[in-house]
């Protein structure tokens, strides 16, 4: 069975989908290992981390990262551009505030659009990142994995945390459980 898909009960009755309110998300998301590196790879050729990491010219080269997605572009610890990468990785900006009153979800679609089309490139490895790796990056790669994996937001959240620690604030996981609520609607059409 899918994970977007509803769940058959004891009685033969299907029992529809029903996202998770955020105390059930707060929860998944305490659970396990509470820490993270400056880079972990969450997804194949998908990577997420830090702004540590994205001062590592050096060290994304090692990894062979050839698409960037700052989720902090222009903030004070992340000012990442075209020019300090040069010609060899391709980069893409989110100016992203990490508060629970910022509007992430106008960034979902967008993201997820641009971290498709780098894995869909033949030898590329992206590396999303924003200040710690663990909040607005995060939210960007759950949305991902939710648009074009069709995975429920626990199902994503669940992904990710097998190889990092994230923790998206309130805000963010508000949007995603929108996200999540419109996605299965529209799976059930």
């Amino acid at each position: 069975m899918d994970s977007h898909e509803s769940s058959e009960g004891g009685n033969g009755l299907f029992i529809p989908y029903e996202s998770p309110n955020i105390e059930q998300l707060e929860d998944l998301l305490h659970e396990g290992q509470l820490s993270c590196n400056h880079v972990d790879e969450v997804w194949p050729n998908l990577f997420l981390g830090d702004m540590y990491m994205s001062h590592d010219r050096y060290g994304l080269w090692r990894l062979g990262i050839t698409h960037v997605l700052n989720a902090a572009h222009g903030k004070m610890c992340c000012k990442g551009s075209d020019d300090f990468y040069g010609t060899t990785v391709k980069y893409y900006g989110v100016p992203a505030n990490d508060l629970p009153t910022f509007d992430m979800s106008v960034f979902f679609y967008p993201s997820s659009e641009y971290i498709h089309q780098a894995l869909s490139t033949a030898g590329a490895k992206i590396f999303v990142h924003c200040a710690v790796g663990v909040s607005r990056s995060a939210a960007l790669v759950l949305a991902y994995l939710m648009i074009y994996h069709n995975y429920t937001l626990m199902d994503a959240i669940l992904k990710v945390k097998e190889k990092r620690w994230i923790f998206p604030n309130r805000g963010f996981l508000r949007q995603l459980i929108s996200l999540d609520c419109k996605l299965q609607r529209e799976s059930q059409d």
